[in-house]
């Protein structure tokens, strides 16, 4: 998690004040926005914390100066995740090594930024921040202040809805991957536990070829790759949400399967400690359990992915700059330079 390194930063101590929208990952259910809303909403000076699933963002208004590394680790306490971003620049009268250092050094006591690398030779400067805690005002601010001028490269403008779009293409590849694994895993587990109530023959099969304690011991190695590769997401995210006294769906999905498996696991191995009659397997509801939940974040991610491409494409349509109030003018800005308690001519 890229934040977790900057939960000891200094640097994000600097206040902003206002408004601020943090992207937010890993959150899969109305809980999960109740949960971090509430996180937020305990900071001292935040006035309200509005989180949306949809669009995987949470705004913070604050009553006056926030700190805004109390919200990404607030963020974190809770169990979720804080995206970053990288915006690219143009830099003009850099002359020497000494240019590039004092270019970084500046850059990099911004709040927020993780990373920053400026190249002499092609007059750019890379930066890694956090996203929605940096502006390109800040960065520009602190390259003036730093005795140079610089522009945001334009093919790099729309770096932070690209990433969130390659973001959520590589989720939902993973997602179909670890699905098209788990049912193909799945399928024979069911097929020999659930089977003969659907072909009663099934039964005399299974017993007079492979008997019934090998079919057990293929479904125990069957379910086992499955609750320990597809599934085992569910754990990661399920057992520390448990821990914190915060149990989510992850938490349900986790619990459900582990108690079947571990049923499963002393029927095939000790079933003499149990009393006699119930030693029966269920490994097959362990896996489909996970193999549903599965499907469903995937086709969730593909919902998710269709209303961020629709968004996408709606703020495209918006101006690029904007007529403002600055000292009784009217300036024409950048519009990712407007910031609160701007008025802004229409």
């Amino acid at each position: 998690m890229a934040s977790t390194a900057l939960q000891n930063d200094t640097r994000l101590t600097k206040p902003l004040g206002g408004r601020l929208s943090l992207p937010v990952s890993g959150m899969t259910c109305a809980s999960c926005v109740g949960r971090v809303e509430r996180a937020i909403s305990a900071i001292p000076g935040v006035k309200t914390a509005s989180v949306n699933l949809a669009t995987e963002r949470a705004d913070v208004t604050f009553i006056g100066a926030a700190n805004p590394q109390a919200v990404v680790e607030a963020i974190e306490r809770a169990g979720y995740a804080v995206h970053e971003e990288t915006t690219e620049l143009a830099i003009q009268d850099m002359t020497c090594a000494s240019c590039v250092g004092r270019v970084e050094k500046g850059l990099r006591q911004v709040p927020g930024v993780i990373e920053a690398s400026v190249n002499l030779a092609t007059e750019r400067a890379r930066v890694r921040h956090l996203a929605g805690v940096v502006t390109i005002a800040d960065l520009e601010a602190a390259i003036e202040k730093a005795g140079y001028t610089s522009r945001r490269v334009a093919a790099a403008a729309g770096g932070a809805g690209d990433q969130d779009a390659e973001r959520r293409e590589a989720e939902g590849r993973e997602l179909q991957r670890s699905l098209l694994i788990a049912a193909a895993l799945t399928l024979p587990v069911f097929i020999l536990e659930m089977g003969s109530h659907l072909v009663p023959s099934m039964h005399h099969w299974v017993v007079h070829t492979l008997g019934l304690q090998t079919s057990s011991y293929i479904q125990f190695a069957l379910a086992s790759l499955v609750l320990f590769g597809p599934g085992l997401r569910f754990f990661r995210k399920g057992v520390p949400a448990l821990l914190r006294g915060g149990p989510d769906m992850n938490s349900l999905v986790s619990v459900g399967t582990a108690a079947a498996y571990g049923y499963s696991v002393v029927a095939t191995f000790a079933p003499g400690v149990l009393p006699q009659g119930t030693a029966n397997v269920y490994f097959e509801a362990a896996v489909v359990i996970v193999t549903l939940i599965l499907l469903g974040r995937m086709l969730e991610a593909r919902a998710k992915g269709r209303t961020s491409q629709a968004i996408k494409r709606l703020v495209g349509l918006q101006a690029k700059t904007a007529r403002v109030e600055r000292n009784g003018a009217t300036v024409e800005i950048p519009l990712e330079q407007v910031t609160t308690g701007d008025v802004v001519l229409v």
